[in-house]
């Protein structure tokens, strides 16, 4: 039988992981670099894992592990990014401030930003794929696409509106009653 703190540590875990698409979705928000984004939320894991007796059953386990997060970011960021990809450290509190609100619509907005990417024409939806989820530089885009690294912005900038706007009408259509 588990010792009552190998249960709690068995709880913050299976927090976590309940938890892990949203993290890495918060994560992401600050990191544009996947393999960071890997290595902040693994960070955050054994983080979470070491001081699971500090975390109190019934709390807020989202803000717990969203300022772990941020601290962890904060860390990777100031020893592996180059200066000019990084943001400031009072730039990332700023955004994480509205990061601990306990309810977050992300898994929501992940699953309609799917669907839109996939609505995207072909060569918008490539340009969006070799950024953000491929993690290429403009310059690398503009060369596999055999674009000019200025066609690469506005189809990045065209396709990012159009996104947030299927994002907008699809939240729109489900929160208004049929």
């Amino acid at each position: 039988m588990p010792s009552p703190d190998q249960d709690h540590v068995a709880h913050v875990q299976a927090l976590f992981v309940q938890y892990l698409p949203a993290l890495r979705g918060f994560v992401l928000s600050l990191v544009s670099n996947f393999n960071l984004v890997d290595d902040v939320v693994q960070e955050t894991f054994l983080t979470v894992t070491a001081k699971a007796e500090s975390f109190e059953r019934g709390t807020n386990f989202r803000a717990w592990a969203w300022t772990i997060a941020r601290y962890k970011t904060l860390q990777l960021l100031d020893k592996s990014a180059p200066v000019d990809e990084r943001f400031v450290p009072e730039v990332i509190n700023a955004l994480c401030a509205h990061e601990t609100a306990e309810e977050w619509h992300g898994e929501e907005m992940l699953r309609y930003l799917k669907t839109c990417i996939e609505q995207l024409a072909p060569k918008a939806r490539q340009s969006i794929e070799l950024r953000y989820m491929q993690a290429h530089r403009p310059p690398e885009i503009a060369r596999v696409m055999g674009w000019t690294v200025d066609a690469v912005h506005v189809a990045l900038a065209r396709a990012r509106v159009a996104l947030r706007e299927c994002v907008t009408r699809r939240i729109t259509a489900e929160a208004s009653p049929t």
